[in-house]
């Protein structure tokens, strides 16, 4: 029996089940103080019968140098009371030195969007846009390391003309494109969230428009083949239709590519994440 985390700023998604595709129990805990939030995490899951293995997909950033003293922490996360928060050490321990499987949220929902397109080489990007966002990159069939990983919400796009004076709310970097079009960016210039709005409201074309212009980056940069937009913001009916459209303006016809590169909503819609970290509890038990 498998053990898996979705750990979100606001809620921690629990699972079990005997195979990534096959979850059988869920529990949802709201996300509080580091110590509080995984001791309930971990009492439930004791009450779940023997497990083999605990994949943790969690908001960041994070720790994924194996050889770091500080591998599985939470690190420098603007989350109050998270900073420097062994999350996988902790929980390993606490469930009896489980193997764990341990990488960001939205690398787990982009190997598990990658799993349900077939599995075999391929490269895909999966972006959430949410409270914050984030990217998670697969290539080749391989999630995206690097030194640390990728922080694709903290790229710089180019500002919209119909948004030129609004400062962004990223507290690092400011009209970053977390600071422009994540969720709080939305409510802090409109008093709305995207859905709330009205459908001929000047902010879907300015938030599609900074997305599209992370997808074209992505497609023009590491040439991933789809880019899968996640979280809340993205559920606004007809944004990721937007997103697609905008994208394939802004490459005006001349990625080699072309029509392969595409933008599309979740295979698997919210199930993305905890089904990739069922699949990072798949691969720690492989290995132990």
């Amino acid at each position: 029996m498998l053990a898996a985390i979705e750990a979100g700023g606001t809620k921690f998604v629990l699972a079990v089940g005997p195979s990534p595709d096959a979850i059988t129990a869920r529990h949802t805990i709201p996300t509080r103080d580091p110590r509080a939030t995984l001791a309930e995490a971990a009492a439930w899951f004791a009450t779940q019968g023997p497990l083999t293995a605990l994949g943790i997909g969690s908001f960041g950033p994070v720790e994924l140098d194996r050889a770091s003293p500080k591998w599985g922490f939470i690190t420098t996360t603007p989350k109050p009371g998270w900073g420097d928060t062994d999350v996988a050490r902790h929980l390993s321990v606490a469930l009896g030195g489980l193997p764990v499987g341990f990488d960001t949220d939205v690398n787990a929902a982009a190997l598990a969007e990658h799993a349900a397109r077939g599995g075999e080489g391929g490269s895909l990007a999966y972006l959430t846009i949410g409270t914050g966002i984030g990217g998670g990159l697969v290539l080749d069939g391989r999630p995206v390391h690097g030194i640390a990983h990728p922080e694709v919400g903290h790229i710089y796009p180019r500002r919209h003309p119909e948004d030129a004076t609004f400062a962004g709310t990223c507290p690092h970097h400011g009209d970053c494109l977390e600071g422009l079009a994540a969720g709080p960016a939305v409510m802090a210039r409109w008093g709305a969230s995207l859905s709330e709005l009205p459908a001929d409201h000047a902010a879907h074309a300015i938030i599609a428009d900074y997305i599209a212009q992370a997808c074209h980056t992505l497609f023009a940069s590491v040439a991933v083949e789809e880019v899968v937009i996640g979280g809340g913001v993205a559920q606004t009916p007809g944004l990721v239709e937007k997103i697609a459209a905008r994208a394939r303006a802004l490459d005006a016809g001349y990625l080699p590519g072309g029509a392969r590169h595409r933008v599309i909503a979740p295979r698997l819609g919210t199930d993305s994440g905890i089904t990739g970290a069922m699949l990072l509890a798949w691969a720690a038990a492989a290995e132990a």
